[in-house]
């Protein structure tokens, strides 16, 4: 047994016996009953952390030398720092999931910019991006990418995979969770100040934009349905549990999964200051072909929607709504009334210094529970876009204890 091999199975280990525990079948049944929006309690989640500041005492040191075992084992040490440090409500499949090897996902854009801030290990950086859409002959020239997959270098990491933990934990390859998010890539083509002058100034060129990405966009999922890209067993949407009942439905054929089989998810978050109408106009009647076309849609990011929750009905296969830091907690529980699950986005700022500011923390996610339960809405809390916990990931262990009281009271 090589050395790799050893660091790997020691892992596997560890991970089937965390898998096997009774709690992930316990808190799967719970995701599907919330996203069933017939909720057993509100669920909460962690995701979108600051890796490079959480390897305090080596646990997430890496051991192996081979480049593509190396990320087998990063992803293995992160699920079990998770479980380990602040689990919340995720859920530890009995697998290992090795991503397929996919090449010119680009939905059309090859994004020009600069950046700068970078930090070792850290992928929270200032961008500047290179306009690339600002006359109508720059437009035109954009062109539907080529996806491809590499069937023969994904069939080697699965052997590979299964030699190392084959008689400890199963293998799966895992594919592709389409973002359908169109008008935040187009802010990575022209810029959003660019875009919000454009509303304004050159109405027509900004729905010849906007028509423009859709297109791209359905390209790119027609090419991943073709090649068998899709993943409808996916855990995740958008950072929150992903278990349903309704997907994948009835005929559903296992690696040949459509839109139709999945959930899929969208924000347009350079919209946080256009009115409804405007968002309803250039977003939702044009993008509906995309957002129509997979079973189970997660609708919106950091914009604030609680204004906006009349215009998102028009979608009819709409589950979740992201209801972020900067939206009216009372006003969005209300409109969203129960009919779909409030996804509340606690404010990562809470944990941003390394120490918990407990009680602005425990006044947001008592408030959203309180809301939605007035008004009988299901809920998740989730702590998403954490770029900083100023090198002590205490303060996420102590938010994750005290919102799971809160959730289990």
């Amino acid at each position: 047994m090589d050395k790799d091999t050893e660091i790997l199975r020691n892992l596997a280990y560890s991970l089937a016996e965390v898998a096997a525990l009774p709690a992930q079948d316990e808190k799967k049944a719970m995701w599907r009953a919330l996203n069933g929006l017939n909720m057993a309690r509100p669920m909460v989640c962690i995701d979108q952390l600051p890796w490079h500041e959480l390897n305090t005492d080596g646990e997430l040191t890496l051991r192996c030398e081979d480049a593509f075992l190396r990320a087998v084992e990063l992803d293995i040490r992160r699920i079990l720092y998770k479980w380990r440090h602040f689990p919340a409500d995720m859920v530890v499949e009995n697998r290992i999931d090795i991503p397929k090897t996919v090449k010119g996902l680009r939905y059309g854009l090859s994004v020009a910019e600069r950046t700068i801030g970078k930090q070792d290990g850290n992928d929270v950086v200032s961008h500047r991006y290179i306009d690339q859409c600002a006359t109508e002959e720059s437009l035109d020239a954009l062109r539907p990418d080529t996806v491809v997959a590499d069937e023969a270098l994904d069939k080697a990491h699965v052997e590979a995979c299964e030699h190392i933990f084959g008689d400890i934990i199963p293998v799966r390859l895992s594919g592709v969770c389409i973002h359908s998010g169109v008008w935040d890539r187009i802010t990575q083509a022209r810029s959003v100040e660019k875009i919000l002058y454009d509303i304004i100034d050159r109405p027509e060129f900004t729905r010849k934009v906007a028509e423009k990405f859709l297109g791209l966009t359905m390209d790119a999922v027609d090419q991943c349905e073709a090649l068998g890209l899709l993943d409808a067993e996916d855990p995740l949407v958008h950072c929150t549990g992903a278990y349903t009942d309704d997907l994948p439905p009835a005929g559903y054929e296992p690696g040949r999964a459509t839109a139709k089989d999945c959930w899929s998810f969208t924000a347009a978050q350079m919209f946080s200051t256009v009115g409804p109408a405007t968002h309803e106009e250039l977003d939702i009647d044009i993008m509906m072909p995309l957002y129509e076309r997979f079973g189970l849609l997660y609708f919106g990011c950091c914009e604030p929607l609680h204004k906006k929750i009349d215009i998102v009905r028009k979608v009819k296969n709409v589950r979740k709504i992201s209801i972020s830091p900067w939206a009216d907690i009372d006003e969005s529980a209300m409109r969203i009334a129960g009919d779909y699950v409030f996804s509340g986005k606690a404010h990562p700022a809470f944990v941003a210094s390394g120490k918990l500011d407990a009680g602005q923390a425990k006044e947001q996610a008592a408030h959203m529970i309180e809301a939605c339960k007035r008004n009988d809405t299901p809920c998740e809390i989730i702590l998403k876009d954490v770029s900083t916990v100023s090198g002590d990931p205490r303060a996420l262990s102590d938010w994750e204890k005290l919102v799971m009281g809160l959730a289990c009271a």
